[in-house]
Parts: C-alpha cells; sequence; structure tokens
C-alpha cells in the first residue's frame, strides 16, 4: 500500500510541477489540497506528498499564511541562477568533451535539433523539451552526479521564470546548441566551455531585453 501511494505522490508531483512549468499554474496560485485531488484524480494523500516535495525543489512556498503557493522567480534571481548556470554547465560541458563516454545520446539530440530547425514553425513545446534534454545530457556526461543534480535543478528555475515566452530565443538557441554538441563530440574542451558560456550569456540578454522591450 505504501509503495503504491508512493508512486501516486510522485506522479502526482510531476503532474503538477509540468502546470507550474508550462504556465497553467501562474506564481501565486495556491495550491489546495482538496481541488488539485479532485482535479487530477487521486486522494488529498499523494496532493500532499507532492506539495512537500515542490516546496523542498523550490517550485513553491509558504505564504505568510502556511497556505503552499507556487513560487516566483524575480529578475534579480533568475540573474543569479544564470550566474551560477554558466559556472557550473560550462565546466560540465568541458567535462563532457574530455570524458570519453558515449556520445549517442548526444549524437540523437543533434540530429533531432537540425530536425527542429528545418520545420517553418517550431514549436516552443518541443524546443523546451530539446533544450532541458540537451543541458541534462551533458551534465550526465560530465559524470557528476551532484553537477548534474545542482544543473537540473537551476534549468528548473529558469523555466519557470522563461515560460516559452522569449520567442526569439528559439532558433539561435537550437543554433548555438548545435556549436556546443559539436565542440563537445569532438573532444575540444575549451570550445564546449566558451560556446556554452556564450549560450547561457545569450539566454541573460534575451531574458533582460524580454522584460524591458516586451513588445
Amino acid at each position: 500500500m505504501a509503495e503504491t501511494v508512493q508512486t501516486l505522490g510522485d506522479s502526482t508531483f510531476r503532474r503538477i510541477k509540468a502546470m507550474i512549468l508550462d504556465g497553467t499554474l501562474e506564481p501565486g496560485t495556491r495550491l489546495r489540497e482538496k481541488p488539485f485531488a479532485e482535479r487530477l484524480g487521486v486522494s488529498r494523500t499523494p496532493v500532499r506528498e507532492a506539495i512537500g516535495q515542490l516546496i523542498s525543489e523550490g517550485l513553491a512556498t509558504r505564504s505568510e499564511g502556511g497556505a503552499p503557493v507556487v513560487s516566483s522567480v524575480s529578475l534579480s534571481d533568475i540573474m543569479e541562477i544564470l550566474h551560477a548556470r554558466s559556472l557550473l554547465e560550462c565546466e560540465a560541458a568541458r567535462k563532457a568533451a574530455v570524458s570519453g563516454r558515449s556520445t549517442d545520446a548526444l549524437a540523437a539530440l543533434r540530429t533531432q535539433t537540425e530536425a527542429f530547425l528545418a520545420v517553418p514553425k517550431p514549436d516552443s513545446d518541443t524546443h523546451s523539451r530539446l533544450d532541458a534534454q540537451l543541458h541534462l545530457e551533458i551534465a550526465r556526461m560530465a559524470g557528476s552526479k551532484l553537477l548534474s543534480e545542482l544543473i537540473e535543478g537551476l534549468k528548473v528555475k529558469t523555466q519557470m521564470f522563461d515560460q516559452g515566452s522569449i520567442p526569439d530565443r528559439t532558433r539561435p538557441g537550437c543554433r548555438e546548441h548545435l556549436t556546443i554538441i559539436d565542440a563537445i563530440i569532438s573532444g575540444d574542451a575549451d570550445a564546449a566551455a566558451a560556446a556554452m558560456k556564450l549560450h547561457l550569456a545569450n539566454v541573460r540578454e534575451a531574458i533582460i531585453s524580454h522584460i524591458y522591450h516586451p513588445f
């Protein structure tokens, strides 16, 4: 029975997390157990567990009254997150390039990215998924579980801020991804780190531009 509840808790967590990341649940949305249990067709126990996990990952927080709400990410927060990501992911790209690990998954992501760029109107959800897969695959190739966990957590918080609202980054971001992938596959650690640094710097500039020039 405990295993079933835990499985439901994990599933419920993933479903609510997806709603946060795609913008269905906006920052400040109150996470009430009963309405979400009814909405997702589960009991209140897995919802309670899911909310606890969301809080532990920073996707939700407690309001002054103690009620759990969807977290918000400020511009200051995202700048700090992107700075940390640059430090960690440049190192991950460098390690991935010299790791000698299998690049089958990376090569597959390259093929998918090229195919994505060939589409006249690329889908933002597909782009977001490819983006997440690439950054996490590079972290995995670096060979450090801690590094992978840190990068994944920071990547999620970047998604919370973006939520597909910066469309101008879609094609440039994919081309930057291809440069990163090619440097890693060729084993050029310096080029891989430099390409990752440029990519994240461009993400930072796009976010700032979007904030001050939204139209």
